[in-house]
């Protein structure tokens, strides 16, 4: 059982929904991210995703791609990311570790350290699983099973437009969770709708196995709260990004964790 399946079974057997925020790897300066993962973590987060800065993320809005900006201003790429998450598992081993990211970087990657190098240094870092936005599961049966094979989880987003077909085929390679995009739009746009949620939600478990969380939209303790009433976890990113954005470096990890335990205390009331 993979740490991101076992994190999910002991908080079910508790009762309890997942946290897990969104940093980009990189924000807002190039060396507080290890850090920054370890304020989180104690301030109640159960799983991190941790953004793989790009050039393009189609799925993110404008908080989150200047987020990425800047990192890659900062020099942060695949290389700097699979660092911050070796030096985070000096200090812990049980935390989940999610990359969330699109396909170009992984494959840059793989051009230049040689094929399945990202799938290879990404386990002996500590990742425990991938999101690639643009990764369909159509197209990726064998990059499943390679994860897989070296402990990995693969993470698929599904959408308010999402068929049943496509429902069907993501709950046959999915692993560790999937993650309920609860708007039509991309990260931090539009308002939540969290009857919409509360009506899809089910309607994903009749196809797949795994725990569904649920992002985009969500920005405090009481929007947090009515999701995960109807989901296995909750995933908060944009907001984060725009509370640490503007932060001296030594105020970044502190914001985000007086952030996250009022994020936490609601979902545990």
């Amino acid at each position: 059982m993979s740490r991101i399946s076992s994190c999910m079974a002991a908080l079910k057997a508790q009762n309890r929904q997942a946290l897990i925020p969104y940093v980009t790897a990189g924000f807002p300066y190039r060396d507080i991210t290890p850090d920054l993962m370890h304020a989180m973590v104690g301030a109640g987060a159960d799983i991190i995703e941790l953004g793989v800065p790009f050039s393009d993320p189609s799925a993110d809005g404008p908080v989150i791609q200047k987020a990425g900006d800047r990192a890659l201003a900062l020099g942060i790429g695949m290389t700097q990311v699979l660092d911050m998450v070796k030096t985070f598992r000096a200090k812990d081993a049980s935390t989940p570790v999610v990359l969330m990211g699109y396909a170009n970087p992984v494959e840059r990657y793989d051009l230049k350290h040689g094929e399945d190098a990202f799938i290879r240094d990404a386990s002996a870092a500590g990742v425990d699983g991938v999101l690639i936005v643009d990764y369909p599961p159509e197209e990726c049966t064998e990059f499943a099973s390679k994860l897989k094979a070296n402990g990995l989880d693969l993470i698929f987003l599904l959408a308010p437009t999402s068929t049943e077909k496509r429902m069907k085929l993501v709950g046959e390679l999915a692993s560790g969770y999937v993650y309920y995009v609860s708007l039509k739009g991309v990260t931090g746009s539009g308002a939540l709708d969290t009857d919409a949620v509360a009506q899809a939600v089910p309607r994903i478990k009749q196809f797949v196995n795994v725990p569904v969380g649920v992002g985009f939209g969500i920005r405090d303790a009481a929007s947090a709260k009515a999701v995960a009433a109807v989901s296995d976890a909750v995933v908060i990113g944009s907001r984060l990004i725009q509370l640490i954005e503007d932060q001296p470096h030594e105020k970044v990890a502190s914001a985000a964790a007086q952030f996250l335990r009022d994020i936490r205390s609601a979902l545990d009331s």
